[in-house]
């Protein structure tokens, strides 16, 4: 089959020639139709550090998805051949004590496709059943393409507990776009970004930001305790990885407030931990993934509802054989989330 890969450590990706995987008993095998390309997928592509210590070549890439079940292992019985699907890209052991609490999201094994196994950037892929999710139809298939992500914000989200809150979001990359609606539709009373680029700002006002910043402003933290009755935001969502939007936002947020960290900086940073986050009071929570699965269903339930709108966040449909044009624009910052086209290629 067609896949596209990781073949050498170095920047960029080539189209290659891989076999179309084999299947277990409880495996199933999924024609892709649709791929996002993830914020992760850049830095992997470019090859930055974090991608020099993670990823081993070759390697098929992505991990954003949805298609239709092409074949099924003998053990298989949730799907059958021609469900509509997408799927968990974070492969969890079943067996550790983590798995066994509750909390497989956060696996002591864990393998995630496109990262530490074969990728979803191909004709075909094949998952356990168990990380195969079965779609709404009413779900349209760009949406359902990038669950993965739209779970990390709804995760996120959910975990920071932003009802009646006000809430502060620094980085508007996708996950943070698809944060504001989603902030929205969990209660929050207010939702402020802050971000360097000022079209992605822009497309935050219309998602439903009620203030937005340029991370160059030296004046945001006074502006947003104006807001606030001089205290700060109740919640910080911490999208970006940057250091100085952690610590403005740290600044930010109030005293006995609740910082929710996504964001993964590219190297180790330094933080004033007694100043910005003993001495204030704050809880930190370390969001990684989404929950298996109650954030899937949480994800649907919104999109279904109508209250979380994907279409302004999807700048981009393009051909599989365009991605290095995807690339461009990530890189360049004119898009804000880009889903591929598979159906065509032979």
């Amino acid at each position: 089959m067609r896949a596209l890969c990781k073949t050498a450590p170095k920047a960029g990706f080539e189209f290659c020639e891989v076999p179309v995987p084999n299947l277990g008993p409880t495996d199933v095998l999924i024609r892709v139709e649709k791929a996002g390309i993830c914020g992760s997928d850049l830095h992997i592509y470019s090859w930055d550090k974090w991608a020099q210590s993670r990823i081993k070549p070759p390697l098929v890439m992505g991990h954003e998805f949805m298609g239709r079940v092409a074949a099924v292992g003998e053990a298989v019985r949730m799907v059958s051949v021609g469900d509509r699907v997408s799927g968990e890209g974070h492969i969890a052991d079943g067996t550790c004590f983590l798995c066994r609490t509750g909390q497989a999201h956060l696996c002591e094994n864990l393998k995630i496709i496109g990262v530490d196994r074969d990728g979803a950037f191909a004709e075909y892929i094949a998952l356990p059943e168990y990380n195969v999710w079965k779609l709404d139809p009413a779900i349209p298939d760009e949406f359902a393409a990038v669950f993965d992500p739209l779970g990390n914000a709804v995760h996120t989200v959910m975990a920071a507990g932003v009802s009646v809150k006000s809430v502060l979001i620094t980085g508007v990359g996708s996950i943070g776009l698809m944060a504001i609606p989603v902030a929205r539709a969990a209660g929050a009373s207010a939702v402020y970004a802050v971000d360097v680029n000022p079209a992605k700002l822009e497309l935050a006002k219309k998602l439903g930001a009620d203030e937005t910043f340029l991370a160059t402003d030296p004046q945001i933290v006074e502006k947003i305790r104006a807001r606030t009755h001089g205290d700060g935001a109740d919640v910080l969502l911490e999208m970006s990885g940057n250091p100085q939007a952690l610590d403005m936002g740290l600044r930010a947020v109030r005293k006995g407030g609740c910082v929710a960290l996504l964001g993964i900086p590219s190297e180790s940073i330094t933080i004033d931990l007694a100043d910005r986050v003993i001495f204030k009071g704050l809880t930190l929570l370390g969001i990684n993934g989404r929950r298996m699965f109650e954030t899937w269903y949480q994800t649907e339930a919104l999109v279904r509802s109508g209250r979380v709108d994907l279409k302004p966040i999807i700048t981009h449909v393009l051909p599989f054989e365009e991605f290095e044009r995807g690339f461009d624009l990530m890189r360049s910052g004119e898009a804000a989330k880009i889903v591929l086209d598979l159906k065509g290629i032979s």
